[in-house]
Parts: C-alpha cells; sequence; structure tokens
C-alpha cells in the first residue's frame, strides 16, 4: 500500500460524458476507499498479531478483507499513478512527486522506530550493527531482509517491527516501470487492450503457479504476492482510467463487478477474477457517484494509518492491553494508530509535498 496522486483531480465521469456542469475537484470517494482499505488491514493485524484466543476465528475472514484491502490499493494506485503520469510535464516531475509523497513519511516511520528501539531496548543498544542493518535494508524497501530488530517484540506472537510495509517494494517497482508500460500501450495503438488482457491473465497465471508449486509451499506464497503477481490489479486499474466509462456503463460494471468479486471470494478457481471484479466495484464507487462524505477532512490520513499501525500494534501488545482487555487493546491501538496518522501527515507528509501540490489545499 501506498499514497495516491491527489484523487480529487479526477473529476466526474458521468459529468464530462453528458456535458453536465463538472462537480468540484473533490467529488469522488478516492479518499474514502483508500482511508477504508487502510483501515481494513489495520484492524487485521489488531486481530491477528495479540493472538486473543477468542478472536482466533476471526483470523481467517479479516485476513480475506485485508487481502482485498491491499488489492484495493494496488488497483487504485494503477488508476490513479496513472493520471498523475498524464498530468506531468516530464519523467522528472513525475518522479519527484512520487518521491515526495512516499518517501518522507516513509523514511520516518522506519527510523523512529530504530531509535525508539536503541532508546529503550538494551538488547537494540548492544547490537548496532543490527539496528544499522534494519536501518539499511529497510530504507531501500527491503523490508524482508531485516524485518526485526534486536530485542524488539521478541516475546510476542509475532517478532516483525513493521509487516505492513512489504507493498512499499511493489508500489516502487510499479512507479518504476510506468512509464515503459505507457509507452509500449501507446506504441501498440488499437492493440492495446490485448496487451492489457496479456498483461493481466500473465500476472494471474503468475500467481496461481507458484501458490500451487510443489515444495516450500510458504515460498511459492511470498513470490506469488510480488510483481508480476498482483500486475492484474495495477492494469485494471489502469484500463479504467484509460476507458473513462459514463455512468450507465460505470453503473453496469459495478454490478458485474460486485457478481465478480463475491464469487472470487467464494470460490478459489474464481480467484482470477477478483481484480476485475474488485477494479469495476471500486471505480464505480469512487467516480460513479458523489463524495459521501470528507475523509480527508483533517488531513489525508490513509497511507500514515497504513504505514504506523503495525509498530503501535505490537507495542500495545508488549505494554499488556491486549492480556488486560482485548478490546482495550483494539481501541487504544486503533485510536493510536489514527493519532501517530495525523500528526505524521501535518508534520511530515504536508511538508514534504511540492507547493502546487493539491494535497495542500484539500488535505485538511
Amino acid at each position: 500500500m501506498s499514497p495516491q496522486p491527489d484523487p480529487r483531480a479526477d473529476r466526474g465521469v458521468a459529468a464530462r460524458q453528458h456535458g453536465a456542469k463538472p462537480p468540484s475537484a473533490v467529488d469522488n470517494n478516492f479518499n474514502a476507499l483508500r482511508l477504508m482499505f487502510a483501515l481494513m488491514v489495520a484492524v487485521y493485524h489488531a486481530i491477528l498479531l495479540p493472538g486473543v484466543p477468542g478472536w482466533k476465528v476471526l483470523e481467517g475472514p479479516t485476513s480475506v478483507m485485508a487481502e482485498v484491502g491491499v488489492q484495493g490499493f494496488f488497483m487504485l494506485s494503477g488508476y490513479l499513478v496513472y493520471a498523475s503520469l498524464e498530468r506531468s510535464s516530464s519523467l522528472r516531475l513525475y518522479a519527484e512527486k512520487r518521491v515526495r509523497r512516499l518517501y518522507p513519511a516513509y523514511a520516518t516511520v522506519v527510523i523512529v522506530c530504530a531509535v525508539a528501539a536503541v532508546v529503550l531496548v538494551p538488547e537494540a543498544r548492544a547490537n548496532l550493527a543490527g539496528v544499522g542493518g534494519y536501518l539499511g535494508w529497510n530504507l531501500v524497501f527491503l523490508n524482508f531482509m531485516a524485518p526485526d530488530l534486536p530485542g524488539v517484540f521478541q516475546a510476542n506472537r509475532f517478532h516483525e517491527v513493521n509487516g505492513a510495509l512489504w507493498t512499499l517494494k511493489i508500489e516502487v517497482m510499479f512507479y518504476i516501470i510506468l512509464p515503459l508500460l505507457i509507452w509500449l500501450l501507446r506504441a501498440v495503438g488499437r492493440m492495446r487492450w490485448g496487451l492489457i488482457i496479456l498483461i493481466y491473465v500473465g500476472a494471474e497465471a503468475w500467481r496461481w503457479g507458484f501458490e500451487t508449486m510443489d515444495g516450500n509451499v510458504s515460498l511459492g506464497a511470498e513470490i506469488a504476492r510480488q510483481l508480476p503477481g498482483q500486475m492484474s490489479f495495477f492494469i485494471t486499474g489502469i484500463a479504467f482510467r484509460i476507458s473513462r466509462l459514463d455512468v450507465k456503463r460505470l453503473q453496469l460494471a459495478g454490478l458485474i463487478g460486485a457478481g465478480l468479486l463475491v464469487l472470487s471470494l467464494m470460490f478459489p478457481l474464481a480467484e482470477p477474477l477478483r481484480a476485475v471484479g474488485l477494479g469495476s466495484v471500486m471505480i464505480f464507487l469512487a467516480t460513479g457517484q458523489s463524495r459521501v462524505f470528507d475523509a480527508a477532512k483533517f488531513g489525508d490520513l490513509s497511507y500514515g494509518l497504513y504505514i504506523v499501525h503495525f509498530p503501535i500494534i505490537q507495542t500495545a501488545i508488549v505494554a499488556g492491553l491486549f492480556a488486560s482487555s482485548p478490546m482495550l487493546g483494539l481501541g487504544v491501538s486503533l485510536f493510536m494508530a489514527f493519532a501517530a496518522a495525523l500528526v505524521l501527515w501535518w508534520l511530515i507528509e504536508r511538508p514534504a509535498l511540492r507547493t502546487d501540490s493539491a494535497y495542500r489545499v484539500h488535505g485538511r
């Protein structure tokens, strides 16, 4: 999961298609969807990490919920980052916007966790090389190389400092290949829909192949969820951005997509339909109707919530909040995650943006 370019720049599809007065630049539900997806992942981790016996039955359903949340982020990323690159006057500007939006907050969270470990945990102070390894690998998005800090969360059910960050390297890889992908789509001209379908099918084949491979099942699952296995979600977002459906087609796509999404959740053999089903539903909800509520009223908190919630939940476990009262642990964790996201937005994310960024105007 990563921050997206300003969704407010994408005006109402229906108004464009039918000649009506366009709604305001904030008249969509991208922010609400992104905040919902981040919360879905946070709730799953708040259920999983403490290992509360009575919550065991919830781990499966919330795992699926979190998976859909991450996939939704990837799909919206395809749509919105493609739009951002279209609006950028150069690759340099595109890259600058992506770095400014993504990296300052990400690096801050990684560094704060490492500094807190050195200050609070004797094992970390005694193993500065281990702390340095954590910093080095995580600051270049290779979290899997050093997911733990010395002595930190070692008594918890899971030892990872921030297990939610694995999606960021996928986002960064997508940002890198997107200019080439756009060039290819333009180069093939009328064949672009064939290329989009080919990418979609190839991504699903990659994921299915590694998920069903013999031998090391966990390794296969890990490879399956990396690029290009997630490319079906990115390319679905791009496809909807290119197509720019009118309101009637959006409604039809949303209805069909809902059916495909349900099928993909109920039947494993239908899982390859997940991306197009989820994408159809999300684009309809985002652009097919007016904004439900202002999810960025106090700031664009979805990215911050996503990258801070995991260590906060781990810390609440260490503090004994979940052992004292699971609901207390859940409530405090989510409250602190939102509070940290708010601080991160106003102190790090917003100041790092370009002065002409729409987030500075609307992300409040």
